[in-house]
Parts: structure tokens; C-alpha cells; sequence
């Protein structure tokens, strides 16, 4: 899911994310927090996430510590109320594994994060510049716990209260970052607790004095202080909200009303990418009303709390959704309940290659009709954003496109390696999810053929239908051919691949083939997608991350469900229309 660090597209800006204990109040909350920094990742940001402890558990730790009697001096006291951040380091970098995020968890002595003064309250004042960009390589996400700190006579001091806010800024700060925005469980500074006075109005931005009057313990002190003398902007936000409180200096702005009615959304399809979505959308009642989701048995789901179920499409679309969401598989009946969505006024998600293929111009054509969005990020490469950097490299002129985008495939090739029997390979896939009980689409080489077609489409333009593309099967791979290709260094993979001709055609093909241990989509293992795309200059950018699994997939999905939602704002009729910045 990320720039390899040795390739052109390396420098991808950095962006320091905070949540603090406001937000994450039970270890669910982790999903929501996980779903923020994906956002950021694929917008092309690497992600610095500094995190609090769960709500309640640093007043627990420091109440044991009372409790330990007048022995507990403040530097022990330290040492045990850091603990909780410590555990939500942990369990943020649990998530974002699941979701496919390239992540690493990092203590603060690890990059030489230290801080002088009183062991309960004291300021950081240096960390390892270098042990902090060696940290970075190779991933898109450093978790790291706030509050917390070594100290050269102490060993491990805390920062205060709100001390999650300055370790933040600071790595801000000290890492260049392109911004520092602190998640809390308000949207912003408000000229009153928005909480006690209804006629409360959201701050759009403030300058430092006037935040930490205005702020009222939203924000610790010392982290406003940093920030003025750093010159960095701090951003005040809710979890998902796409606007903001900009502390920065220049006149204090008063921002537009934002309050909206839930988005009302319709998901067709409760498999295992559909149920991994469900899960996003029923944490987020705030954001989301729920029509009944379409389902093959509905009776099988008696016993699930999340949401109803119907077998009828006419009563999952019904109530005119703002968001349509089709996690069905298949191509013509997905394809027409689209094609009914958009035509109904609707957006429309979808992870669904095979009917994008083969009905783009269709539903493309639909949509604009509509004024509507069809987004479809997770049909190519699950939760890798391979759509989203072509889009961002497109107008440099893209010369080719290669990549192992199969995750299933993948996985099978890794487990032939392995010494599996054929068979036994396809039924450890089917079994942890990732292929179909039909596995022929990803052993014959078709959806990969899916995934290339569209691929030409955004980065050429031009239709090439997959029927059209040659296709390798997985069988080519025999014991004996694997053999061969160790013996000579090299790795089987299955390929797509699809180039510019200099007449202005298309060539495409989905081979399996071997390829030298040192090419760069040779070290794609188990359900793993690379892309390496080639542009017209010669530069090289590759990407990679989990291409199969519902987390990843699932993750992908919710992301453009988020960014049509961040986009909407209800129009007169009360429908979700496109914002006019969007």
C-alpha cells in the first residue's frame, strides 16, 4: 500500500495525527481511529499517529499509584501512568495491520525522545532526527505513544495533563511535517461549549491567543505555546469531519454551519468485504441511517444486531439513498442496481472489478447524468491505492503499468512455493477467505484480467475489454517449473502488465512467469499486491500492501463511502448533494 522508499514517489508528505482519550473511550474505537489515518494514507500522506491511553485508564493508573502510599515518588508514578499509552500504541498498530496499513510501533527511547523537568510535567525538548527518518522508511504509518518521554536522570517522565497535544506539535515540528491535527470529540474550537449553548459557533480559525482562551482545556497550553514558536499550524477536528479549527496566526474566522442529517445508505451484499463495511457504517450511527441490506438469506442473519436484512432489492433501495454501496459480485445484476442508484440520485461505492470492466462507460455515463459520484478504489488492488497514485501521476504521462494483482493468486503461488499440492493451496485460500468456491477467476488469470482493464482505462483511456487480454493459468506453475525457477533465483509470479505503443495502441497480458529474486515484484508474499507504474519520463513508483482479505478491502470501501460523505451536504430537497468545494 505504499511507495517503496528507494523509489521516486518516496517523499510523500508527512502529516502527525493525535487522538487522544476523548475518542477513544473503548477498544472499538480503535477501528474508527485505524479508518482516520487510512484516509491519510491514501491521500499520499505518510502518518505520524500519536495516541492517548483509553479513556479513564491513565486517572486508573495514576489512582494505583496513590494508592501505592507515600513510597511512590513522581518519577515511579511516571513509570506506571505511562503504561496506558503504551497499550493504545499497541493495539493502534494492531488495527492498523488489520486494515493493511504498512505500519510500525515505536516506544520513545527508541528514537531518542527525551524531555527535561519534573517527572509528572515535563517538556520535551529533543528527539533522533535520523532514528526517526530510519523509522519511516518503508512504511506509511509510525505509531508512537503520547504523554510520555525518556529523561537522562529519570528514565521515563510524563508530560501533564493533555500531554498527548505537545507530543504531537513536537513531532510535528522536529519531522517537518506537513501539519499537526489533534482528533477530538468536538469538530473544533467553539465560542462556547457547544455542549451547554446550542447558538455555540465553530471557529474556522483563531491565532494562538486567542486559542488558549477560547479553548477551555480542549487543547493543552504548552502545545499551543509550542506550536506559535514553531510556526505550525494545528488543526482541530472530529473523527471523519473534513473541516476544521485552524489555529494560526490572522483574524479569527467563524465557520459555515456543518450539522447535517445522517447520510441514509443502502449496501447490497453481506459477504465478507459487505460485513467488514457493515461494521464501519453501524460504528457510525451519527453519520449513517441504514436501509435493510441486501442478502441472499436473511434468515441466516437473525441473530445479527448491526443492521436489518432483506432479500429484496426494492426494499434495500428504498427511502432514496444518498449512498449506495455493492458488495454483490457479479456483473449484471450489480451492474442494473447501479445503474437504478444513480439514476435514483444516489452515490455509488462499489469494490466490484468485473462490473466495472465490463459496463465502465455505462456507469460512468450514468453518473455524470446524475451529477453523481461512482467510486470503485477497492476494485483494484484492495487496499492498496493504486487508482488513487495514478490519478495523482496521470498528467505526467504514464507509460506502463505492471504489477502482481491477484492477492489470492499470490497467496497460492506462495504456498506452491512452499511445497503445497495445487489443490491443497486453492482450498487454504477459499478457507481463510480470500478465494471464491468457484476459484477459477483467480486461478485462470480473469480477475486479474478485471483489474488490468480498468487500470488501462484510468491510465490510458483507451477499452480494452478483459476478454481481449491473454491470460496465463496458475496450473502453469508445476512442481517442476518451480523447481526450475529456484534453482535459477527466481520466482514465479502471475503478472499483469499492460504498456503505451509508440502508434498509440495497448498492449496487455496477464502472464505467470518467473521473474529474478531482485525484481521488484518478486517479494510480494501471501495475499500481497505490488504495482510498479512507469512513467513517460522514466521514473519508476511502486506501491504495495494486501491486495485480498475483508479488512483491507472492506477499508478501502468505507474510505470512498467517508470522502463522498466529507463531500455532501443536503441540499433543499434534503438529498446529499456535492458540496460546491467538493
Amino acid at each position: 500500500m505504499t511507495a517503496a522508499p528507494d523509489r521516486p514517489d518516496a517523499a510523500r508528505p508527512l502529516c502527525v495525527l493525535k487522538f487522544g482519550g476523548s475518542v477513544l473511550t473503548a477498544p472499538a474505537d480503535y477501528a474508527a481511529a485505524g479508518a482516520e489515518a487510512y484516509r491519510h494514507v491514501r491521500a499520499g500522506e505518510t502518518v505520524i499517529i500519536i495516541v492517548s491511553a483509553l479513556q479513564g485508564e491513565t486517572d486508573a493508573l495514576f489512582a494505583e499509584a496513590e494508592a501505592a502510599g507515600a513510597g511512590a515518588s513522581a518519577a515511579m508514578t511516571a513509570r506506571l501512568v505511562r503504561l496506558g499509552e503504551y497499550r493504545s500504541a499497541a493495539r493502534m498498530g494492531l488495527e492498523l495491520a488489520r486494515l493493511g496499513v504498512r505500519a510500525r510501533v515505536l516506544d520513545p527511547h527508541e528514537i531518542g525522545l527525551e524531555a527535561e523537568g519534573d517527572p509528572l510535567d515535563a517538556d520535551l525538548v529533543r528527539l533522533d532526527r535520523q532514528r526517526l527518518d530510519a523509522a519511516l522508511e518503508d512504511v506509511e504509518a509510525v505509531v508512537l505513544p503520547g504523554f510520555t518521554a525518556g529523561h537522562k536522570a529519570h528514565g521515563a517522565v510524563t508530560l501533564g495533563r493533555g500531554g498527548t497535544d505537545l507530543t504531537a506539535v513536537f513531532f510535528a515540528a522536529q519531522a517537518g511535517a506537513r501539519r499537526v491535527r489533534l482528533i477530538k470529540d468536538v469538530d473544533g474550537v467553539y465560542t462556547d461549549d457547544p455542549a451547554r449553548d446550542p447558538q455555540a459557533r465553530r471557529y474556522d480559525r483563531l491565532d494562538h491567543d486567542a486559542a488558549l482562551k477560547a479553548s477551555r482545556g480542549l487543547i493543552q497550553p504548552k502545545a499551543i505555546e509550542a506550536a506559535r514558536a514553531a510556526g505550525l499550524v494545528i488543526e482541530i477536528a472530529a473523527m471523519g469531519a473534513g473541516h476544521a479549527t485552524r489555529i494560526a496566526p490572522g483574524p479569527a474566522v467563524i465557520g459555515a454551519d456543518v450539522r447535517r442529517r445522517p447520510l441514509r445508505v443502502a449496501l447490497l451484499g453481506c459477504g465478507a468485504v459487505g460485513s467488514g463495511v457493515l461494521d464501519h457504517l453501524a460504528a457510525r450511527p451519527d453519520l449513517f441511517a441504514l436501509n435493510p441490506v441486501l442478502v441472499r438469506h436473511p434468515e441466516k442473519r437473525s441473530g445479527d444486531a448491526r443492521a436489518r436484512f432483506t432479500r429484496e432489492a426494492g426494499e434495500a433501495l428504498a427511502k432514496r439513498p444518498d449512498i449506495v454501496i455493492e458488495a454483490m459480485g457479479g456483473v449484471d445484476q450489480p451492474a442494473s442496481l447501479l445503474l437504478e442508484a444513480l439514476a435514483g440520485g444516489a452515490h455509488v461505492v462499489t469494490a466490484n472489478k468485473a462490473a466495472m470492466a465490463a459496463r465502465y462507460e455505462g456507469l460512468h455515463d450514468a453518473a455524470r447524468r446524475a451529477g453523481r459520484q461512482l467510486r470503485y478504489a477497492a476494485s483494484v488492488g484492495g487496499g492498496v491505492v493504486i487508482l488513487e497514485a495514478l490519478e495523482r501521476l496521470k498528467p505526467h504521462g504514464v507509460a506502463a503499468v505492471e504489477g502482481v494483482m491477484n492477492g489470492t493468486g499470490n497467496f497460492i503461488l506462495s504456498r506452491l512455493r512452499a511445497g503445497a499440492a495445487f489443490d491443497d493451496a486453492v482450498a487454504e485460500a477459499q478457507a481463510l477467505g480470500f478465494a471464491e468456491a468457484d476459484p477459477s477467476a483467480d486461478v485462470d488469470g480473469h480477475d486479474a484480467a478485471d483489474k488490468l482493464s480498468l487500470l488501462i482505462r484510468e491510465a490510458f483511456g483507451q477499452d480494452v475489454p478483459p476478454a481481449a487480454i491473454p491470460k496465463d493459468s496458475l496450473r502453469k506453475a508445476t512442481p517442476e517449473r518451480l523447481a526450475g525457477a529456484a534453482s535459477q533465483g527466481e520466482v514465479f509470479k502471475q503478472i499483469g502488465r499492460c504498456a503505451l505503443l509508440p502508434d498509440g495502441r495497448v498492449e496487455a497480458s496477464v502472464q505467470v512467469k518467473s521473474v529474478p529474486l531482485d525484481h521488484p515484484l518478486a517479494g510480494a508474499v501471501n495475499e500481497e499486491n505490488r504495482f510498479v507504474l512507469t512513467l513517460n519520463d522514466g521514473s519508476v513508483h511502486a506501491l504495495y500492501g494486501k491486495g485480498a482479505g475483508r479488512w483491507p478491502t472492506a477499508a478501502s470501501v468505507f474510505a470512498d463511502v467517508m470522502d463522498i460523505t466529507r463531500a455532501c451536504a443536503c441540499d433543499a430537497s434534503g438529498r446529499a448533494a456535492l458540496a460546491a468545494s467538493a
